[in-house]
């Protein structure tokens, strides 16, 4: 192969997906244009959706409120209220729209008698709390309870979620107890759920919580572990969060030096996390404090430095508060750093208003302080004393605050302690009492319970063995089926390939000479049903193009010729899975697009293949005549259902089934890649 010839495959090999992915962008956005079916629309707009959702955030946005838009429109609300929650992240946090985010949620929760569902109803609850968390906490708190009140037992993911949010917004408030009780609650349910990240937002609330009550020995000491714990588990992107936080315990300590310090590594950790993972906030939260602290040390170099990295980062979220608190606080002090005290005073302003309106205690007090110094340098001692005045009242209250927690923390020390060795004394005392009369009692109670027990569990046991082992060797024999199915396949593959599609070719290669052409065409027919067959007994494309490759090369054979529309989104799965494992998916896959084509009668079917950490899945959906799945399986001579179970067995995955006559089809498919 020539060097030019190589260039192009493999420019094609790239270029291809691309504008496949291209053609079918278009051929949605054609159709979403020109017809006037609301069905359609939502099922072109579903399309777009799930093609720029990981590509192209403002289209996902978009596409996501037109389809919000029109469902309300046809009065499908849970369609409406499903979208609304899987884009609200993306409008909240990454476009920083949490008003816009409020609006769309009021506007779904005054129908909310049309959502039977809980998960949908309580979801909406948390979502509007996210947004209210960046605009107003005691709003954000009332929608969080409503999450949980509204949730069902099975949604204990987002019942922890909510718990866990509503601490954070208990702590800003100040309001500890409740605040603490929260993050109790968060983090034993992720906790039973095996959720480490979550688990490590909830110890770190627990954490914070002590910093704010004074206890910082024991704040870094718990930060200390859950900064091992970051690295441990990998989740370096929180590295930020961790060092910025000690950062402000060891200004709060009067500690300039280390103070500094944990400001350049929590810089640090935002410079080596990717972009994507490291939130707006969090920057402006770092740099806020940077420029704050050259002003300080009238390095204005390098406060301006840091300050225009502040200013671009707030470009991304003026409507957020919480931003704004961070970008208001940077400019007062770099105003006054240069002497312009009337601009200083302005955001000062600025950020009073904002704090008390989002009413985190601390930024009101630390506002008062620094608009009693600008008005104090402008000379205006009245206004400069006034402002102290509040200062000083928040700071006593928040002291008085702190001193009775501590107060509070030590004397629950104390009396536990206290309770703990009365108990011991009292149970040595009734032990000593008894321990003559009751011995013999308990020695032949435990014997009867033992003897009893064991017995009983002997039974079990053996009832339990015999269960798995005969369930064992049915999988096990349906296993060796499959595989023993396969290898037969392919030897008869192979025959047929290597010996009567030898014989043929040669039988066409003497056909050729004789020039008769209407044999030649028999013979080349024949050929080509031969390979077919073979194609169809093996998928030989495995072994030479990957399972992948394979896929995409079924779904062009149907598409090219067959009348169904099909259409696929397929992630590159190739070197997850051995070549045993990659024959069942190839053909659980053929097997349910075969399906479609021999009973479904559909017009359109969509094959999705998805790769995530740990897990492959595999979705077919038609819109065919459906089944009734019951009725189907019990069949005896409908196979094809119980070998897609038993494949799916073989791979340790799970298989879904959704179905209704004249409904269409949807199957789904999950299999570890772990």
């Amino acid at each position: 192969m020539t060097k030019s010839l190589f260039l192009v495959i493999v420019a094609y090999l790239f270029i291809a997906p691309a504008n496949l992915f291209a053609q079918e962008s278009r051929y949605y956005k054609q159709v979403l244009d020109t017809t006037t079916n609301p069905g359609l629309k939502l099922e072109m707009l579903d399309s777009l959706i799930s093609k720029s959702r990981r590509t192209n955030t403002d289209d996902f946005v978009k596409y996501s409120l037109d389809y919000i838009a029109l469902a309300k429109e046809i009065d499908s609300i849970s369609s409406a209220a499903k979208k609304l929650i899987n884009v609200s992240y993306s409008l909240t946090s990454v476009k920083n729209e949490p008003r816009k985010t409020l609006t769309l949620v009021d506007g779904l929760l005054a129908r909310k008698y049309k959502l039977k569902d809980s998960f949908l109803l309580g979801s909406l609850y948390l979502k509007r709390g996210g947004a209210n968390f960046r605009l107003d906490l005691e709003e954000a708190i009332e929608d969080y309870n409503k999450a949980i009140k509204n949730y069902s037992a099975t949604d204990s993911v987002h019942i922890a979620d909510a718990y866990l949010f509503s601490g954070q917004a208990y702590s800003n408030l100040g309001n500890f107890v409740p605040a603490g009780e929260n993050y109790k609650k968060a983090y034993e349910l992720f906790e039973s759920l095996k959720d480490y990240e979550y688990m490590f937002y909830a110890r770190q609330g627990i954490t914070a919580m002590y910093s704010m009550n004074g206890f910082y020995d024991k704040a870094k000491e718990e930060r200390i572990k859950n900064i091992d714990k970051i690295k441990e588990l990998g989740l370096d992107h929180h590295l930020t969060t961790a060092y910025y936080n000690q950062a402000l315990d060891y200004q709060k300590m009067g500690d300039t030096k280390q103070y500094f310090t944990y400001l350049q590594m929590a810089e640090d950790a935002i410079n080596n996390s990717p972009a994507e993972t490291v939130n707006t906030t969090n920057k402006l939260y770092v740099y806020s404090k940077l420029v704050d602290y050259y002003c300080e040390q009238n390095e204005i170099a390098n406060a301006e430095k840091y300050l225009a990295m502040l200013v671009e980062n707030h470009k991304q979220g003026p409507e957020d508060l919480i931003n704004q608190i961070q970008y208001d606080d940077a400019m007062a002090n770099y105003h006054v750093a240069l002497g312009n005290y009337n601009k200083a005073l302005d955001h000062a302003t600025n950020r009073l208003a904002h704090t008390r309106s989002i009413k985190i205690e601390e930024d009101i007090m630390t506002s008062y302080k620094l608009l009693s110094e600008i008005y104090a340098a402008k000379g205006n001692y009245k206004l400069s004393l006034e402002n102290k005045n509040n200062y000083l009242a928040i700071k006593d209250s928040i002291y008085n605050k702190t001193s009775a927690i501590t107060l509070a923390y030590y004397q629950t020390l104390y009396e536990t302690e206290k309770k703990e060795n009365e108990l011991i004394e009292k149970n040595t005392s009734i032990q000593l009492l008894e321990k003559d009369n009751e011995a013999a009692k308990k020695r032949l109670l435990f014997i009867i319970i033992a003897l009893i027990s064991l017995f009983g569990m002997v039974i079990l046991y053996r009832n339990r063995l015999r269960i798995k082992n005969k369930k064992i060797r049915q999988e096990k024999f349906s296993q060796e089926l499959l595989v023993s199915q396969e290898e037969e396949r392919r030897r008869i593959s192979k025959d047929l390939h290597d010996g009567l599609g030898q014989s043929l070719l040669l039988l066409k290669n003497k056909v050729v000479k004789t020039q008769d052409n209407e044999t030649k065409e028999l013979v080349e027919t024949a050929i080509e049903e031969v390979r077919s067959i073979s194609r169809n007994l093996h998928p030989f494309q495995l072994q030479e193009l990957g399972i992948t490759k394979a896929i995409k090369m079924t779904v062009n054979q149907i598409d090219e010729n067959t009348d169904l529309f099909i259409s696929s989104e397929i992630d590159n799965i190739d070197n997850l899975f051995n070549k045993k494992q990659e024959v069942n998916i190839y053909r659980i896959v053929q097997e349910a697009l075969s399906n479609i084509l021999k009973h479904a009668k559909a017009e359109a079917a969509k094959l999705v293949v998805r790769r995530e950490p740990n897990m492959v899945y595999v979705t077919v959906r038609d819109n065919g005549v459906g089944f009734d799945f019951s009725e189907k399986y019990q069949n005896m001579k409908s196979l094809g259902l119980k070998t897609l179970l038993e494949r799916t067995k073989f791979l340790k995955g799970q298989m879904k089934i959704q179905t209704k006559r004249e409904n269409g089809t949807l199957l789904e498919f999950q299999f570890p890649t772990a």
